[in-house]
């Protein structure tokens, strides 16, 4: 730590320099080219080819490197270019030669006197291969763009401690190509996300993100005060009835990208803030539902490897597994996948009594008071869900853990719901929405009496949205998506954090 302050000291004196000799955080630097534009065009050129074409380009970007040969040194500029399939981040790197008769005496002992790794740099200059080979900016010009004041960590090689990386994770982009490959994905999945949707006719809206009840999902939400109404008011733990509120009004197709917000704790796969994609689509169904997500996982798996179309996208790695998203995806329903695991008989998992007795022998913990159907998700939480590596549509819910989905016409006990499982994590949960007000007030008096219990994820009583059912929701189908999960998946990230720019942390003890 005290080489670090040394060494901040003498970067801050450099910067005192150089606001004694000029502007020391100019403004106005125009760039024209970037690393991975110039890769592109000029990669393949040969070292004569460009000495007679004297391209002139202007690049700009944070120092990575600097090697001072006396009367010439070389430095690699890094500016956040390269492109999703460039693995390694090599295209965003430029590297330019800087020489004492091309920019001046006076402004190259500036420039190795007062610039250090790190710090944002212009340089001016024209395009040139050296003998080994490496495509080279020959700089007429270098310009600090700004000073940074701190180095940056473990000689450059990357920031090793998790911690650190997600606290500053400025620093971590900095450094880490695999974290800013990891963004970019995330960016790439989002914007094909949109457009998978705006090409089938769905409408992106916006609804609230502070609500006067919280509702469309079993969680504890987190609560605030608005003054001037003086009404409390709670974020959204999700959108889903307000987006059904919009099918009632005859905006039949919808979709949002959104942000939600639930209090409760943190793990490798749960963040109090995190991102859903919800659609719901009129006169159509769940299993209609399931193929459309079928359908937009493997295009995102294709975006995402590259591959011109889902015809050739590979496995996709994930921890020690890999997952072939190209095969048909299982579907089974929740109690048949849970008489397999266990290696009883369907119909053991029929009766109340046979229920609660398997449960015991697998040392899965019920409540005295638990439905037949709770019982079952139990156990299938508890027994079966971690071990669903290839993607497997689980459906039939039951309907005690379902209280917006639409019950089974056959089996009421149980919905018309499904939840995708993907390397042992819900990536999905979709259903027919449940449209009969009647049946939904009962399910919100239960749920209410539920929180009078203690139980502080269930639902409030909601009567403005029974009121919106009233005028008639038709048949629909819905559906939530994680984003993060999704993003883990793609990117073989194994916990969240790593998928969120600023994930949520305790505050560092002072």
């Amino acid at each position: 730590m005290t080489e670090e302050r040394n060494e901040n000291a003498v970067r801050r004196r450099k910067l005192e320099e150089l606001r004694r000799l000029k502007a020391a955080y100019p403004y106005g630097f125009v760039r024209s080219d970037t690393s991975s534009a110039l890769h592109s065009t000029f990669g393949d050129s040969t070292k004569e080819q460009l000495e007679e074409l004297g391209h002139k380009v202007v690049v700009a970007g944070r120092m990575m490197l600097k090697r001072n040969m006396g009367k010439a040194s070389f430095i690699t500029i890094q500016d956040g270019s390269a492109p999703i399939d460039d693995q390694l981040g090599e295209t965003e790197r430029i590297q330019c030669y800087v020489r004492n008769d091309q920019i001046g005496a006076d402004e190259y002992a500036e420039f190795i006197e007062l610039s250090d790794i790190g710090d944002m740099l212009g340089v001016v200059g024209t395009m040139m291969k050296t003998n080994r080979g490496e495509l080279t900016v020959q700089a007429q010009s270098v310009t600090i763009l700004a000073k940074a004041l701190h180095p940056l960590p473990e000689k450059f090689h990357g920031l090793s401690d998790q911690e650190s990386r997600y606290r500053k994770r400025y620093v971590d982009l900095i450094v880490n190509e695999a974290s800013r490959r990891v963004f970019r994905i995330r960016s790439q999945v989002v914007t094909a996300i949109r457009q998978f949707f705006i090409d089938r006719d769905y409408l992106e809206v916006e609804t609230p993100m502070m609500h006067s009840l919280p509702g469309g999902a079993i969680a504890r939400p987190f609560q605030t005060h608005h003054n001037a109404l003086d009404l409390d008011l709670y974020l959204r733990v999700a959108p889903e009835l307000f987006l059904k509120r919009l099918v009632v009004g005859g905006f039949e197709r919808v979709f949002e990208i959104n942000r939600n917000f639930r209090n409760e704790g943190l793990s490798t796969r749960h963040n109090p803030e995190f991102t859903m994609l919800e659609f719901y689509s009129a006169y159509e169904t769940y299993e209609d539902f399931i193929d459309l997500t079928t359908e937009l996982l493997r295009l995102l798996v294709a975006k995402v490897q590259g591959a011109v179309d889902v015809s050739q996208i590979t496995p996709v790695t994930y921890g020690e597994y890999g997952i072939d998203f190209s095969k048909t995806p299982k579907k089974i329903s929740m109690r048949r996948i849970v008489a397999e695991k266990l290696n009883v008989e369907e119909s053991v998992l029929s009766d109340l009594d046979s229920a609660r007795r398997i449960a015991s022998q697998q040392g899965v913990e019920i409540d005295t008071e638990m439905p037949i159907g709770t019982i079952i998700n139990e156990l299938f939480e508890a027994k079966v869900e971690k071990s669903l590596m290839d993607p497997t549509y689980v459906t039939d819910y039951p309907a005690s853990i379902s209280p917006l989905a639409r019950r089974n016409d056959k089996e009421p006990i149980f919905t018309d719901r499904f939840e995708l499982f993907v390397a042992g994590h819900e990536i999905a949960n979709g259903f027919n929405e449940l449209n009969d007000p009647d049946d939904q007030r009962q399910r919100f008096i239960d749920q209410a009496s539920q929180r009078e219990g203690g139980d502080q994820e269930a639902m409030y009583f909601d009567a403005d949205y029974i009121e919106a059912l009233e005028f008639g929701l038709p048949p629909t189908a819905g559906e939530g998506i994680g984003i993060d999960r999704l993003v883990m998946l793609l990117t073989n990230s194994q916990t969240i954090r790593d998928v969120l720019l600023f994930p949520h942390m305790r505050p560092v003890e002072p």
